[in-house]
């Protein structure tokens, strides 16, 4: 299917940037930031502040109300292991607890190569189980390695108050040996230079790929996980394996929706003031939200 005509218009304007493969570290970072203007202007809410829990790290929190007992999502932003931050996902995390009208707290966890796996899938871990302590149904949610951590998270500990988890183009194999990884390899936003360098800079020599902390693709057990909301990019490095570790879901017996988005590119779930197919994707996250979180009781 060809480009939708936003994307397409999206990649051409992007042509006279540098490679992402050429930035440093640094400006990796700020570019990722930048791009959060592609999320449109930040709306209000009735509650935004920074959270300093003990032994988590830092975090933020956004509420459509101030109401007490709102039901919680946990998110985890993306950025390929080592960028992306509270402010490049500012914008999205304001628009999901707006949409499915539930609190969302985005964990800046430890970024690579300062913190090196398993140091993020150890944070996503400790802030799951915080946030399955405070009493209220809990959803946990993620974009790209974001998404990873997430699914790391429901693996590694799957509480009661755990209700469901959202994994956005998640970035799961370390091997990058499916079909669309060859297949858009270039020419389609972040490719599969930038996603080899994700993985390089995360885990360190001698880590074993298939390790289920780093890949849950290759977890031994995927059964007993909550219902999960699986999006994939049609033009995606990452597609392939976003779309197997559904199939993994459903043949463990876990209700899943998988849904595609035609003609589109990885990141475009954070770009809804660019691109209308952005708006539809997390309308359709705050619907499959609010249907597994609910009215809290």
């Amino acid at each position: 299917m060809p480009l939708d005509p936003e994307v397409a218009a999206l990649l051409e304007r992007q042509k006279g940037q540098p490679p992402r493969s050429s930035l440093s570290v640094a400006d990796t970072r700020q570019r990722l930031r930048d791009a959060g203007a592609l999320a449109g202007p930040p709306p209000s809410l009735a509650l935004v502040e920074d959270l300093h829990l003990p032994g988590l790290p830092p975090a933020r929190h956004y509420s459509p109300t101030t109401e007490a007992g709102q039901p919680v999502v946990l998110f985890f932003h993306g950025g390929r292991f080592f960028s992306g931050d509270l402010e490049s996902h500012d914008t999205v995390c304001r628009l999901l607890a707006i949409s499915a009208a539930c609190r969302v707290i985005a964990v800046d966890y430890r970024l690579a190569p300062e913190h090196p796996f398993p140091a993020a899938a150890e944070d996503a871990c400790r802030a799951l189980q915080w946030a399955s302590d405070q009493g209220v149904p809990v959803a946990i949610a993620g974009d790209s390695a974001g998404a990873n951590l997430a699914a790391v998270a429901a693996l590694a500990h799957p509480t009661p108050a755990l209700r469901c988890q959202v994994l956005i183009y998640p970035m799961l194999d370390p091997q990058g040996s499916s079909p669309s990884y060859a297949e858009y390899a270039d020419g389609y936003g972040p490719g599969a230079i930038d996603m080899q360098r994700g993985w390089t800079l995360y885990l360190p020599p001698g880590t074993n790929p298939r390790d289920p902390l780093a890949s849950p693709l290759y977890a031994a057990d995927t059964s007993g996980q909550p219902p999960a909301l699986i999006l994939t990019a049609e033009c995606d490095t990452l597609r392939d394996e976003g779309e197997a570790y559904a199939s993994k879901l459903i043949e463990s017996g876990n209700p899943v929706q998988l849904r595609r988005y035609p003609g589109t590119i990885h990141g475009f779930f954070t770009m809804p003031g660019t691109l209308s197919v952005a708006r539809e994707a997390i309308h359709d996250v705050a619907a499959f939200l609010r249907l597994h979180l609910g009215p809290a009781h």
